[in-house]
């Protein structure tokens, strides 16, 4: 194993020097930086990971935080999770993964710990209890979503409001007048989820300014509920012929029920979803969606901590403009043949 020393030795300095290289607590010449530096690469030296978060008194750990409530989708969040493992690692940062609902207790429980250097959060709501406990914390953060009350906070995320839009409009330029937003379990927009919430608010917003129908309902994840869920819709409104999903679970049972109803994508009903590409891309047709861009966002919530942790500025809050991705499943509605009669 290549040590400090061997370093020290190929650069032809002291010890010391080596190691005020890597912490940077001492100015060194721009010669002797690169040399040292030239020489690590060199030899494939690591430093010792225990040893550094001794020395500079931190642990080299970053808390995840997903509390897992219900009406969540876990392969989604694993989608964030698995960014922000990645990303951590490549600046040497482990991460550890929290996912009890405590709430604030959680966070004042970790921060006391000195477990963890920084926080990552999320399933954060429009009024999250949490929101004053991170102002105070002794560690930075960084929240994947947004509050209402943002002020002092960190945050990344997708610009819902302009995605639940964006639906609206490629329904509307296709034409179509009568369109429903089918969305999250309900106990998601009841503790006022900001993703959930902010799409509706976008959805609704669109259609008013499209000047089209715009019926908003959530869904449960079983068949028997989304059957129950799109029987009821159609029974109410039996002239909607566009559909936005934001419910990544009842994706392909949805396509199944519009089937045994006798209405086909996207002939008779267009459907455009906000969800992964790899899950829009698996279904028959393939399905216009706009994109939930996890991986990005995650890294750059990473991104964000280690340059607040190393003293730097980062923006009080990254919104990600929404792609639309038209694929097969939303057509002109000049094209959609006669309904069939039991339908009409």
């Amino acid at each position: 194993m290549v040590t400090i020393a061997d370093v020290a030795r190929h650069a032809g300095v002291a010890t010391s020097t080596v190691s005020y290289v890597l912490s940077g607590k001492r100015t060194i010449s721009t010669d002797t930086r690169e040399r040292v530096q030239r020489s690590v690469q060199a030899l494939g030296y690591r430093p010792n990971a225990s040893a550094r978060a001794l020395a500079s008194q931190r642990s080299n750990v970053l808390a995840l935080v997903i509390p897992l409530r219900t009406g969540m989708h876990v392969p989604v969040m694993m989608q964030f999770a698995t960014a922000v493992v990645t990303t951590a690692r490549r600046f040497d940062h482990d991460v550890l993964l929290l996912t009890a609902d405590e709430g604030p207790d959680g966070l004042e429980r970790v921060a006391q710990s000195s477990l963890v250097d920084a926080l990552v959060v999320m399933d954060v709501e429009l009024h999250d209890e949490r929101v004053p406990v991170l102002r105070e914390l002794p560690m930075p953060s960084v929240l994947i979503g947004y509050p209402d009350e943002a002020d002092g906070l960190t945050c990344i995320d997708l610009d819902f409001v302009a995605a639940g839009a964006q639906c609206v409009d490629e329904l509307a330029d296709l034409g179509h007048r009568s369109l429903a937003l089918l969305g999250t379990p309900s106990a998601v927009y009841e503790r006022q989820t900001g993703f959930a919430q902010r799409t509706l608010t976008g959805f609704a917003e669109a259609a008013e300014r499209r000047g089209v129908l715009g019926v908003e309902t959530p869904c449960e994840h079983t068949f028997d509920a989304i059957l129950h869920t799109v029987e009821q819709l159609l029974d109410e409104h039996p002239d909607i012929t566009g559909l936005v999903v934001q419910n990544e679970p009842i994706i392909g049972p949805l396509l199944d029920v519009l089937r045994r109803l006798g209405r086909r994508v996207p002939e008779d009903m267009s459907v455009v979803a906000i969800c992964a590409d790899d899950v829009a891309e698996r279904q028959v047709p393939q399905l216009s969606s706009v994109t939930i861009p996890a991986e990005q966002i995650g890294a750059q919530a990473v991104e964000s901590l280690i340059t607040k942790l190393e003293g730097g500025e980062v923006p009080d809050l990254t919104l990600l403009p929404p792609t639309l991705t038209a694929r097969g499943s939303t057509a002109p509605l000049h094209n959609r043949p006669a309904a069939p009669a039991a339908d009409r």
